[in-house]
């Protein structure tokens, strides 16, 4: 794009659309206002919060950084003064800069966090790129992105990671570490990147006991868990190298949220209005603070999360959103045996328009593997090795109609592999999905592969109390375990394969990575085996 097309006079600037439009056609560099300069900053790095790059395509990516020379700044500004500032960047063929393909400027406003979203466009596919942004002399750390193969394209495999639940009080991220130096093409968060609740103990010596409270309900609370999370330099280095694919489960708003129903928070929010602001809060937080496109931008409580990203016709990777359109948990939510409820017919995790959405998606894709990017495990999560039924009804357990359209869909359709990957649970698990679970005959329809977390609850276990309920009550569990790490994919025409990656420690810094089991898909065969 030609910046000087879209070049406005302040006047026509400011009338534009209101303020928040404005500041976010700014940002992605659709608009280009001459007037804003590049501000002193008192010689503070202005980067401390690191760069990003996101949802990749063919011909480009979204680049990101939030200007923050105070990151734990209280008021949630990081530390910058109340004006628009001009932001630089330069994409690069090379990692000196020496092929320079792209470059422009953007401006970061105080109404978006003075955060950035450049949307780069006309590169070529299947491509490493590198990039960096300039607030006056100072450059920000160098990214790393690749674009993704063409639509009509036959790529030869994928490799990518994937990663949740990462409480900052609860251990070091050094999880992404060793993220950072896999041999990935991309990387998917699927939720709880930032925990509501604040801090309660201070084992590395950077939080100011006045910056940061109990639990956010506001804009400036959730900069502020977003700055603390991102200033960890495992996890700058890990989006510095790959392009991320991010969505939120629960946590990025409050634990257990279901549509237009607060949470389980332990400060009482059952004012719907009151909750509607809290939600809008917590997603502009999430998107001045992710490399997330302009389409992504929220409108107050609302925010369009589920999407498509293709990567030549060897993956379809489609990001749902089981939080904004669910129905409340049914029978009060938590754990139960006796609820009839999840079974009724009208119950969604969904909502019809995006249920519709999806399976649309799957009838008309030519991709040979099907991947659904999921925040709660869609299999069966038995609790009772007996005859009852116990489960989490926050899960899709709680939605069973929905569960049941879904993957009786995808059979119907004839898709050809079928694969969910979910967050969450803060456990490892490779397991079959069923059209029904009600139904011991069912056939397998699907693999689900549950991911653990990177900090959530500390040192894990091998298999804890949790894990031998599961592995006694569901035959389509095969694998379970309580470590901590991430998740690594390869994908290619003819197999599926999971690695999971676990840590032995997270309350302590330095532990070593290693694969604890590796489950495979074979094409055209639903369900796992271990490898």
């Amino acid at each position: 794009m030609n910046p000087s097309r879209w070049q406005l006079s302040r006047r026509r600037f400011l009338g534009f659309g209101g303020g928040g439009a404005a500041a976010m056609l700014l940002g992605t560099g659709m608009l280009v206002e001459n007037s804003v300069s590049s501000v002193p900053l008192g010689g503070a790095d202005p980067f401390t919060l690191g760069v990003a790059s996101g949802d990749p395509a063919p011909d480009g990516v979204v680049l990101w950084t939030r200007l923050a020379p105070e990151p734990l700044a209280g008021d949630g500004s990081g530390g910058m003064p109340p004006i628009p500032v001009r932001v630089e960047y330069e994409v690069a063929a090379d990692d000196r800069f020496r092929r320079v393909v792209r470059r422009g400027r953007v401006v970061a406003t105080p109404e978006l966090g003075h955060s950035v979203h450049p949307e780069i466009v006309g590169l070529e596919p299947d491509r490493v790129y590198y990039y960096r942004f300039r607030v006056g002399r100072t450059l920000s750390p160098v990214g790393r992105t690749r674009t993704t193969p063409l639509a009509s394209s036959s790529p030869r495999d994928l490799a990518f990671a994937f990663a949740s639940c990462q409480t900052w009080q609860d251990g070091f991220f050094t999880a992404y570490d060793h993220l950072a130096r896999e041999d990935l093409d991309l990387v998917v968060h699927l939720g709880d990147y930032i925990y509501e609740h604040v801090p309660d103990r201070d084992r590395r010596g950077v939080i100011k006991e006045s910056s940061l409270r109990t639990e956010v309900f506001d804009l400036p609370g959730y900069r502020l868990q977003y700055a603390l999370y991102k200033t960890e330099a495992p996890l700058q280095a890990a989006h510095a190298r790959f392009p991320w694919i991010v969505t939120l489960d629960d946590h990025e708003v409050e634990d257990d949220w279901a549509g237009d129903h607060p949470g389980q928070t332990p400060v009482p929010n059952r004012d719907p209005a009151e909750f509607r602001r809290r939600r809008a809060a917590a997603f502009q937080a999430m998107y001045e603070n992710q490399p997330m496109r302009h389409a992504q931008l929220p409108s107050g409580p609302a925010m369009r999360l589920h999407r498509r990203l293709s990567y030549g016709r060897l993956v379809d990777l489609t990001m749902l959103d089981t939080r904004q359109f669910r129905d409340d948990q049914p029978c009060g939510g938590g754990r139960s045996v006796t609820c009839t409820e999840r079974f009724a017919a009208g119950r969604t995790i969904l909502g019809a328009r995006q249920r519709a959405w999806l399976l649309s998606g799957l009838a008309s894709s030519p991709a040979r593997w099907q991947v659904l990017g999921n925040q709660v495990p869609m299999g069966q999560g038995d609790l009772d090795p007996g005859p009852a039924t116990k489960v989490s009804v926050d899960a899709w357990d709680g939605y069973v109609a929905d569960r049941n359209r879904v993957l009786a869909a995808a059979q119907d359709l004839g898709v050809r592999n079928l694969v969910v990957i979910t967050g969450d649970r803060h456990r490892n698990q490779a397991m079959d999905l069923r059209r029904d679970y009600a139904d011991p005959d069912s056939p397998t329809v699907g693999s689900e592969f549950v991911g653990t977390s990177v900090t959530t609850r500390g040192d894990g276990v091998e298999v804890d109390g949790r894990g031998r309920l599961m592995l006694a009550s569901n035959p389509d569990l095969r694998f379970y375990n309580a470590r901590r790490g991430y998740v690594r994919v390869h994908v290619d025409r003819h197999r599926w394969r999971t690695d999971f990656r676990v840590l032995p420690y997270v309350t302590r810094p330095g532990a070593p990575i290693s694969t604890r089991a590796t489950w495979v898909v074979e094409d055209r065969r639903p369900g796992v085996q271990e490898d």
